[in-house]
């Protein structure tokens, strides 16, 4: 099992719109390509308030590609992100990390 830890940088006021969009858009397409998230957080206190924090959790690197990709080509996702954005864009940039857990962690 990996993880893939990925952080957003939201437009300044723009995360209501990001978290609005993933409860409501991405997390139902997610299920229908099998993608798991193993969690999503913001920051409260330290860093920048218009980050988003989450973890998806995949059995290798291949099933990563395959269905990263597939969503990512999806005609609904991309037909209801361009309608998210029509008020301006929402993510200035993304940083992605595939982590590996180490042989004393809880989460394996």
């Amino acid at each position: 099992m990996i993880y893939e830890l990925r952080i957003y940088d939201c437009i300044p006021g723009r995360l209501p719109a990001l978290l609005d969009r993933f409860e409501n858009i991405t997390l139902s397409l997610w299920d229908r390509y099998g993608i798991k998230q193993a969690g999503f957080w913001t920051v409260g206190i330290g860093g920048s308030n218009q980050q988003l924090y989450y973890l998806i959790e995949w059995e290798s690197l291949a099933d990563r590609d395959n269905k990263w990709n597939s969503f990512s080509k999806d005609p609904e996702w991309l037909k209801k992100r361009a309608a998210t954005e029509a008020d301006g864009q929402i993510i200035a940039s993304i940083n992605s990390q595939i982590l590996k857990p180490t042989s004393f962690s809880s989460v394996k």
